[in-house]
């Protein structure tokens, strides 16, 4: 996490393999440059692309400001700092599959540390495709330099693993290469501000930690919805689908923070120990009980905002058969003391109504005998509200007295607004995650434990989902998903909800 202070991180060099791809140009590089603005980058700081297409250093740093212009929360900074940035930009063209190539690596970091005068912190940033992973450690682990624990760090990017068996997999892999405390794996929704928000709201405020539990929960709903469909990433998304893309890693770990007991301090391991006890926490689901508690849906063709869309099926990269699905949403439960009987539902989706993130925690109704029957009749249970994208808000909905000479009781809201409240803008979460590789603070990353946890908790699902033949399409672009999304809650006498 960000510190109190502008703490700044020691003399560092950012190795991006996948430097002249997508992620380094949308979110890496405008997170890096954001973080120089502010003067939270070392004096000594060096970044270096690596990839195979033919960049000179110069024809790379325009590319990587056209990122910046594009991309960037803060897009058109004084160009007298982004010449100066950009100094510390250099491209190195290298094959990842070129095992004799990884030999460069060592002679650049020799070469700067001989330049500065101190030793560097190392960072290998894996921004590739999952499948290239594997090898570049394989690679990085045979260099000698990489023993050094205390200052050399890789980072993994999500999809981590396909499935249990793939993840276990890649974390032997890189356990036998790296210590666990060198090993970053990225998940950026932690980054985002208004989800380590929820840490402070639940424990820096003695008005929400006495009610956060079974006794006044009547459930909770993590929403996180899309108004596009595949943006052109068939090849990815035929892969992996909605329940890994989005629940088995963002949506679980979302669930965790509002779940995790009170740790006893905020160090790293702590904080994830806490986290890991809810995912192992997490009710098993039997193959038998699979149709009960998730729903699995894909969009098809029809009409969103007056236009003809295509549906998943007809989109580029995907099978015409496909049984992927764009659409998830899960029903679970956490057997402790505080959740015990708490129902947990998650939802995600793809050309849904609205783009948002969104967290409820909605309370049981207060007895309200006392009051005359006239007076009741607006009455809306407590609920609060955190909205983590795009609206940055929390919104605390009560009870209260409409103005007049009668008594009637109308639900209001309280809205904390991250806009209205502060000055300046929020920094975006990759900003966050990379600071906090470079100080070597971990408690936002995923631990071996953590991921395969989580994997657990979804793959009877996805193995009941392999084994059957879905009726997709099964809901129109610009709905909430299939009917039996809606079902799923209200079975339980509840509903959707939104803001």
């Amino acid at each position: 996490m960000i510190p109190a202070t502008n703490q700044r991180p020691p003399a560092t060099i950012l190795f991006i393999f996948g430097g002249s791809g997508d992620l380094n140009l949308r979110k890496l590089t405008p997170a890096l440059y954001n973080l120089y603005l502010d003067n939270y980058l070392s004096d000594r700081f060096s970044v270096v692309g690596l990839g195979r297409s033919d960049y000179s250093d110069e024809s790379f740093r325009e590319r990587l400001l056209e990122g910046v212009q594009s991309f960037s929360r803060r897009k058109n900074g004084p160009d007298d700092i982004w010449a100066s940035f950009s100094k510390t930009i250099t491209y190195l063209q290298m094959d990842a599959a070129d095992d004799g190539a990884y030999a460069k690596l060592s002679e650049y970091v020799s070469a700067k540390e001989e330049e500065w005068g101190v030793q560097a912190n190392i960072v290998f940033y894996l921004a590739v495709a999952p499948q290239l992973v594997p090898g570049i450690a394989t690679n990085l682990g045979k260099l000698p330099l990489c023993c050094e624990k205390s200052r050399v760090r890789i980072v993994v990017e999500k999809p981590f693993g396909h499935d249990l068996k793939t993840a276990q997999e890649l974390n032997n892999l890189l356990g036998g290469l790296f210590a666990e405390e060198q090993i970053y794996r990225i998940d950026h929704y932690l980054g985002k501000e208004t989800v380590q928000n929820i840490l402070a709201l639940r424990f820096a405020n003695s008005l929400f930690e006495p009610i956060w539990n079974r006794r006044y929960v009547a459930y909770i709903q993590i929403t996180a919805s899309e108004t596009v469909g595949l943006e052109g990433r068939g090849g990815y998304y035929e892969g992996s689908g909605a329940l890994r893309d989005m629940i088995q890693n963002h949506l679980l770990q979302v669930l965790c923070m509002v779940a995790t007991e009170a740790p006893i301090s905020f160090e790293a391991n702590e904080v994830r120990n806490k986290t890991v006890d809810v995912l192992n926490a997490i009710r098993r689901i039997k193959p038998e009980q699979v149709n009960e508690v998730a729903v699995r849906g894909q969009y098809g063709p029809g009409q969103k905002d007056g236009k003809s869309t295509p549906g998943y099926r007809e989109e580029e990269g995907v099978k015409p058969d496909s049984k992927t699905e764009t659409f998830a949403a899960v029903k679970l439960f956490v057997d402790n003391w505080r959740w015990e009987d708490v129902p947990f539902y998650l939802r995600t989706g793809k050309s849904l109504p609205e783009k948002a993130t969104v967290i409820t925690i909605q309370f049981k109704p207060a007895p309200y005998y006392a009051f005359p029957e006239e007076a009741t009749n607006g009455w809306q249970s407590n609920r609060l509200t955190i909205g983590i994208q795009p609206g940055m808000d929390i919104r605390l909905r009560f009870q209260a007295k409409r103005p007049g000479q009668t008594l009637a009781i109308d639900p209001v809201e309280m809205v904390f607004s991250y806009k209205d409240a502060y000055e300046g803008q929020e920094p975006e979460a990759y900003e966050t995650l990379l600071l906090d590789v470079m100080t070597g603070d971990a408690t936002l990353f995923m631990r071996a434990d953590q991921v395969e946890a989580a994997w657990k908790v979804v793959t009877p699902i996805l193995e009941a989902w392999e084994a059957e033949t879905p009726d997709f399409p099964n809901y129109e672009p610009g709905s909430w998903g299939p009917e039996a999304a809606a079902q799923l809650v209200e079975k339980d006498g509840f509903s959707w909800m939104m803001k």
